[in-house]
């Protein structure tokens, strides 16, 4: 099991990494927004990557490149609310191809996909840290290197708790 703690790490195994989550630090998340990490226990589902960045990963999770059309609907009004999207969308999204390198690599937690409640947040990820560990909107956030290493040791059925 991963553990992410408010102090700002994530341990897993004999690993122990440096981490930033939501801006308003992790609690019960309240609404979509919120810059709130979600406490709890959730599945890891899948990894999506910028192939033209990370050549070879090695790990059991589900691989999809992320595309220039891709976005993650965070929309309450959208019935694709906190689902991968093609984009341009009418709805309100999060690009996934991106200039700045954060969303490289992006593990979608399984926080609130099924069922999905409208409002309750979207777009839980595990992604890369912006320079000195700045906040994130909800996110938990590593160095590239760090979840490099993390991706390797990860079973289909390893579980994230953050308390």
């Amino acid at each position: 099991m991963i553990i992410v703690k408010k102090t700002g790490y994530l341990i897993f195994k004999n690993l122990k990494f440096r981490c930033s989550v939501g801006k308003a630090g992790i609690k019960n998340k309240i609404k979509e927004g919120d810059n709130i990490t979600p406490k709890g226990i959730f599945k890891l589902l899948k990894l999506y990557y910028r192939a033209d960045r990370i050549k070879k990963i090695d790990t059991e999770l589900k691989k999809i490149k992320i595309k220039k059309n891709m976005g993650w609907c965070d929309d309450p009004e959208s019935r694709y609310y906190n689902k991968e999207i093609k984009i341009p969308n009418n709805f309100s999204y999060e690009k996934l191809y991106r200039n700045e390198n954060i969303y490289d690599l992006i593990i979608v937690l399984s926080y609130n996909i099924s069922p999905t409640i409208k409002n309750k947040g979207s777009a839980i990820f595990i992604h890369i840290a912006k320079d000195k560990y700045l906040p994130t909107q909800g996110c938990i956030a590593l160095k590239k290197i760090h979840l490099i290493k993390i991706l390797k040791e990860i079973k289909l059925n390893t579980l994230i708790k953050i308390n």
